[in-house]
């Protein structure tokens, strides 16, 4: 296992992180348990979780990740040996996260509500990584167009990023938070969170947590510039784009127990010019001799700007074939054909 920094922030995290979103639905918590024990077996040191989870966000599944985690920490001990990450909601009306059963902001009275809920549920008295799951603001988010997310959020308003990265300073002085880090972010969204950060003497963000894969490459442009230049590097999600560079859902397939097949959410996935695409990695894969999720996954492990790749898995079996994803090197001619499929397909599933 490589481990690499985590920003400025003086940590390392292994190249591969472990993905919790299925906890709780579709892995039981002993299952959950399993997942954990071999990852960190395995060297991954960086564990991924968020208030919402599991997926889809439900009232009566919410916060069932963080508790599973948190089950197995007070099992197995060891906290100082992992980096433990997870994130608050941004905008939503996912009313049943807060007390009041109001809508979610980023401002201090639902960042404060949350973190604790988090720390309860994890039994820490600390996040190493604590993560905006998306922002405040209109952006497009999950395939979404911006105008969309625009109109979605009523009032039009937005929380200050001055007033969110204050809310975020007071957790870190106070000790339950270590460090801070964006998701479903871009680039102008990291240039103003540094900029508030330079100012003010606020944390700085560590990194970014955005999806990225062969059918989504939309990264590159704009926010990868910033793990050289400002060491805010990625933590790429959704490496196999939600199971679609498996090939298993071509020609509309659904495969029992899948997750398009048990929640019909992979829309983002499913646009015109994705299977397309898809076929074209897939043959690329057998041609190098190489497997669909070894092609795809050593494909992200290995982009210079990403600090880890965030696996995830709903059985031991899926996450040992990623495991040894590790063992991968992709050659300058796989790189070269790689790019060539992309100069053509581009980045079907944004």
């Amino acid at each position: 296992m490589e481990y690499r920094p985590l920003g400025r922030t003086g940590l390392s995290v292994s190249s591969l992180a472990l993905g919790t979103m299925t906890f709780g639905q579709q892995n039981s918590e002993a299952e959950g348990h399993a997942q954990l024990d071999i990852a960190r077996d395995r060297g991954i040191n960086l564990i991924d979780t968020a208030e919402t989870y599991s997926i889809p966000p439900r009232p009566e599944t919410q916060g069932s990740t963080e508790r599973i985690i948190g089950s197995w920490l007070k099992a197995r001990g060891g906290r100082d040996r992992i980096v433990l990450a997870t994130k608050v909601v941004g905008r939503s009306d996912q009313t049943w996260l807060r007390a009041d059963g109001a809508r979610t902001r980023l401002d201090a009275k639902n960042i404060n509500e949350a973190i604790e809920g988090s720390l309860r549920r994890l039994g820490t008295d600390h996040v190493d990584l604590y993560q905006l799951h998306w922002p405040d603001r209109a952006v497009p988010l999950f395939g979404q167009r911006a105008d969309t997310r625009a109109r979605g959020h009523g009032d039009g308003l937005e929380v200050p990023i001055e007033e969110t990265l204050g809310a975020l300073a007071e957790l870190v002085s106070a000790g339950k938070v270590r460090h801070i880090g964006l998701s479903n972010e871009t680039a102008w969204g990291v240039h103003r969170f540094l900029l508030a950060a330079a100012t003010s003497g606020g944390p700085r963000v560590a990194s970014v947590q955005n999806a990225y894969n062969l059918l989504n490459r939309t990264y590159e442009t704009g926010l990868a510039e910033f793990a050289g230049r400002e060491d805010v590097g990625l933590l790429a999600y959704s490496p196999l784009a939600q199971g679609y560079l498996t090939g298993k859902y071509l020609d509309g397939a659904r495969p029992p127990g899948a997750r398009s097949t048990l929640f019909n959410r992979g829309q983002r996935y499913e646009k015109p010019g994705t299977e397309e695409a898809v076929r074209a990695y897939l043959k690329l894969a057998a041609e190098v001799g190489l497997t669909p999720v070894q092609l795809a996954q050593a494909w992200v492990t290995s982009r210079p700007f990403v600090t880890s790749n965030i696996i995830g898995a709903t059985s031991v079996a899926q996450l040992e074939e990623t495991l040894a994803t590790l063992d991968v090197t992709l050659t300058e001619e796989i790189e070269q054909k790689v790019d060539a499929i992309f100069q053509l397909h581009g980045s079907p599933a944004p």
